[in-house]
């Protein structure tokens, strides 16, 4: 088969886009921040196929499973393993804060800082708790869940028509038939959003630079540069071990998503990753209901980018404004993120609010320090999405291999570049 020229190549493309975009915000930030409705409306796109796609995945994949303690076995094994590393996301930040300080030194006056930025947030944050969010998986309507685009009320409604048409057996087969059908559709609709996706980092990454400048980034360098480095070490030491542990290496599998990390930093948008991930995914030879329940689920539970960003805000909060944490401060902090961190999944400014919602608990950390990282949010929320979506990889490849639902030798061919192309490259 003949090879595509260089400049048909996906990463190709995004690479050069990163740079162009660079460029025009750098010299033309008026015209780079109006370039930002070509990122925007290319999440749209992804965002308007993903209920699609989790919901024909996941019911195909429980109706042919047939075994039903077996998906109830996968989502305890998935839960358990996001519970886990989460946790270890979170204290891995709170290390890296109280190591690496990067808040001390700047000695702010909290009731000297303008917080009309973020008002409405820490408005938003206040009404936020554990059980809304569990009342929010249900969705109010059966349509409604597709059309609020909140993927566990799609993911459950899945899970429904999945064991139902499995009772049915041959009765459901005409159905299962047409959804594998429809899957198949929808994939090939996701391949032609893809060829837009160099655009979509051009206007990206041509709007944060012209909007927030480099200004904002070198001034609180240090807090970005800790979220960067914190998430680097984390996926090469807590990612790495998993991906050793099930037999596969990371930084290949890192190699084959990489176009799908770029879209995500990028845009800084977990979601514009998810449908190619999964495809790619099940192209490694992790079995469907596999990949169909970890990765819908992974994107709420398993956030470990979140999880870092978390802590390493809050103790730069503290620190910025001389706000002295005990040890059993920052533990208090730690057990109360592992709620709060849950409880906003799919919530626009999900760190934000997360972050809100976690200092209204804790009074010591002053408030008004959300405001000093209003400028660089783009910046760490591009790293923080691009983590949670490698993590949610790491995380089926691992999951699909405890439960003999991986073909290694399939999965050691895309991973080595050998296989097949994966749908919509």
């Amino acid at each position: 088969m003949q090879k595509k020229p260089f400049y048909r190549n996906m990463t190709f493309q995004m690479l050069l886009a990163i740079i162009l975009g660079v460029v025009v915000g750098l010299y033309y930030p008026q015209t780079g921040t109006a370039l930002n409705p070509l990122a925007i409306g290319f999440v749209k796109l992804i965002k308007m196929i993903v209920g699609l796609i989790i919901f024909t995945t996941v019911t195909v994949g429980i109706a042919k499973m047939g075994n039903f303690k077996e998906v109830g076995r996968i989502g305890i094994r998935s839960l358990v393993y996001f519970e886990v590393v989460s946790t270890l996301a979170l204290v891995f930040g709170l290390i890296a804060a109280d190591l690496l300080q990067p808040g001390a030194g700047m000695n702010i006056n909290p009731t000297a800082i303008d917080t009309s930025g973020v008002a409405s947030i820490e408005a938003g944050a206040k009404s936020l708790n554990t059980v809304d969010f569990l009342l929010n998986i249900i969705p109010s309507t059966a349509i409604g869940a597709f059309t609020q685009g909140n993927i566990l009320q799609v993911l459950l409604l899945a899970l429904f028509f999945g064991f139902a048409l499995g009772h049915l057996k041959d009765r459901g087969k005409p159905v299962v038939d047409l959804l594998e059908r429809i899957a198949e559709l929808i994939f090939l609709i996701v391949g032609a959003i893809m060829k837009v996706a160099p655009l979509a980092v051009f206007g990206a990454i041509a709007f944060t630079i012209g909007k927030f400048g480099v200004g904002s980034l070198v001034s609180l360098g240090k807090m970005v540069g800790t979220i960067y480095l914190t998430c680097i070490l984390f996926m090469l030491v807590v990612m790495g071990a998993v991906a050793r542990a099930t037999g596969f290496s990371f930084l290949k599998f890192l190699r084959y998503i990489k176009e799908e990390i770029v879209l995500v930093f990028a845009t800084a948008s977990s979601e514009a990753g998810l449908p190619r991930l999964m495809a790619k995914l099940e192209k490694a030879g992790c079995a469907k209901p596999v990949v169909g329940f970890t990765v819908p689920t992974g994107y709420s539970f398993n956030l470990d980018g979140s999880s870092i960003y978390l802590t390493v805000a809050a103790l730069f909060i503290a620190q910025a404004t001389n706000t002295h944490l005990t040890l059993t401060q920052q533990i208090t902090l730690l057990a109360v993120f592992l709620l709060t961190s849950k409880g906003v999944a799919g919530v626009t400014a999900a760190g934000f609010v997360t972050l809100a919602a976690t200092l209204t608990m804790l009074p010591d950390i002053p408030m008004a320090g959300l405001a000093l990282l209003l400028g660089i949010d783009r910046f760490c929320d591009a790293m923080r999405s691009a983590t949670n979506l490698i993590g949610n990889g790491v995380a089926t490849l691992a999951i699909a291999k405890w439960e003999n639902a991986r073909d290694d030798a399939q999965m050691n061919a895309m991973l080595n570049g050998e296989g097949e192309d994966a749908p919509a490259a």
